[in-house]
């Protein structure tokens, strides 16, 4: 991984671990549900940002690698994925 990518997307990640704990407890409370609901839809949000980290980190690094690579079958595994990265990201945003 890119050192700079992965230092963000491990913080990325405490926080995410914070916020699921935090959830817990507000389970755990009984806390209204809407505060529950509001503080899912935030881990939703980091969970987004720490998915395009790492989609940043792929696009950086290993699809180049495929795409410049001699072996056909590289190409394609590199093109496969970033139709895969594509679907996943329009599947997702088609149901707002």
């Amino acid at each position: 991984m890119i050192i700079d990518i992965k230092r963000r997307a491990l913080h990325r990640s405490k926080i995410l671990q914070g916020q699921l704990k935090g959830i817990e407890k507000m389970i755990e409370n009984e806390d209204y549900c809407m505060d529950i609901i509001t503080q899912t839809l935030a881990i939703q949000k980091s969970l987004g940002s720490l998915n395009k980290l790492i989609v940043e980190n792929h696009l950086r690094t290993h699809i180049p690698e495929k795409l410049s690579s001699a072996d056909k079958k590289q190409q394609e595994e590199a093109t496969d994925e970033l139709l895969a990265i594509y679907e996943l990201t329009h599947n997702r945003s088609s149901g707002k």
